[in-house]
């Protein structure tokens, strides 16, 4: 699915970018878009997804801002994080790691382990990758962290292991699996926030918390104070507004001929439900998306959640029951009836669920419309990475100032 937009900025005109990043488990690139845009260059994209690992390499390749990305970030095939070895994966981007060092290194761990729609099962589930990312610290000793996660692991029944991720990143007392209190020396590093952020307040039409944990190396803290994002929107974008113009170029086309009333008919009943829901819940935050979720891969066809995530989208005036195929194929296929016009009102498009995560227009996908849109409900908005990475960026900035003056 390709998709034409003018680029926000453009890395040609910006040379070299300021700081260096590595992030793992980056998905389909939503935080790799975020830190992009906060003047994070990366130095290396790693994922195990092949579908993922597809999107960011062709994006990497097309994408007229990551200029700089496409001869010096090394986009690994399908990688298991475990697997990861600076020595072994960086080839383009290993004489800059020497040269610059790592400014971040940056992840979002699998969320299964503590998210509240699956089991909990934190460090006994095989999916957790805290301690891989934890070891790739020790290894390739960035100047700041950042690890988000689905809100769940803020929950109290993980305050245990998350005792042991601070003590490990900065030293400290934790109750062990035995009950008994140890020690870790640390790895050098002050734990300056572990703390959710609300996508909404930051301009994502969807109700969507992400646990976010910052850390900087303790050499480069030192006498400077990290200052957590700060919402960048007062009043939440609604789904109408995120999606009146795209919803109204897939009716257009139908405008004129046999399908005339009813469709003009279809955009108004979609557009009229999501924005009286908006006025309904104004002083509830607006009519926003409920959280968009990925699905499993054992399990059939992609949709736009449980139930109670379709109830929300109905009220929306949206069928949650599956994803649309995109407009140019579903005039070749005639879906229409499925994708437009059924009783529920109008499913969304990849395209459509990507805005209501926060990805820029332009951002393409690999793989068929289910493998599309797994990509897309498990990401991380990049408005909300940006926000955060901006935030990386003044502690890294005045560090390096403060160094400077002293030199």
């Amino acid at each position: 699915m390709t998709r034409t937009h003018a680029p926000e900025r453009s890395i040609e005109k910006l040379g070299e970018p300021e700081f260096t990043s590595i992030e793992v488990c980056a998905g389909a690139g939503g935080q790799a878009i975020g830190l992009h845009q906060a003047g994070f260059g990366h130095l290396a994209l790693v994922e195990i997804d092949a579908h993922a690992a597809k999107t960011l390499q062709m994006n990497v390749e097309s994408h007229p801002d990551w200029v700089w990305e496409r001869e010096n970030c090394d986009v690994l095939p399908p990688t298991d994080v475990n697997d990861f070895s600076r020595d072994t994966h960086l080839q383009k981007s290993a004489e800059l790691l020497q040269e610059r060092g790592l400014d971040l290194l940056a992840g979002g761990v699998p969320c299964p382990p503590f998210s509240h729609a699956g089991k909990q099962l934190g460090k006994a589930d095989e999916r957790d990758l805290f301690p891989a990312m934890l070891n790739l610290v020790d290894k390739l000793n960035p100047r700041a962290v950042m690890i988000e996660n689905v809100r769940g692991i803020m929950d109290p029944k993980f305050d245990d292991y998350r005792d042991w991720i601070k003590a490990r990143l900065q030293g400290g007392w934790y109750r062990a699996d035995d009950g008994q209190m140890t020690h870790e020396d640390g790895l050098g590093y002050e734990v300056c926030e572990w703390g959710v952020l609300e996508a909404s307040d930051f301009g994502v039409p969807q109700l969507r918390p992400r646990a976010i944990l910052v850390a900087f190396r303790s050499d480069v803290l030192r006498d400077v104070k990290y200052e957590w994002p700060a919402a960048t929107h007062d009043e939440h974008v609604s789904v109408a507004e995120a999606l009146k113009e795209t919803m109204l170029a897939r009716y257009e086309p139908y405008f004129q001929g046999i399908h005339a009333e009813r469709a003009r008919n279809a955009y108004d009943r979609w557009l009229d439900a999501a924005t009286k829901r908006h006025e309904e819940l104004l002083e509830k935050g607006g009519g926003i998306a409920p959280t968009l979720v990925g699905g499993s891969k054992k399990h059939g066809g992609a949709d736009l959640g449980p139930s109670r995530a379709k109830a929300a989208w109905k009220l929306l005036g949206v069928s949650g029951l599956g994803v649309a195929n995109d407009p140019d194929t579903c005039r070749e296929k005639g879906t229409e009836e499925r994708d437009l016009f059924g009783p529920g009102g109008p499913m969304l498009t990849v395209q459509q669920a990507a805005i209501i995560q926060g990805f820029p227009p332009e951002w393409q996908f690999s793989g068929g419309k289910t493998a599309q849109y797994r990509q897309v409900g498990n990401a991380f908005p990049p408005p909300v990475a940006k926000a955060v990475g901006l935030s990386i960026a003044e502690v890294l900035r005045a560090a390096r100032e403060r160094d400077s003056k002293k030199d």
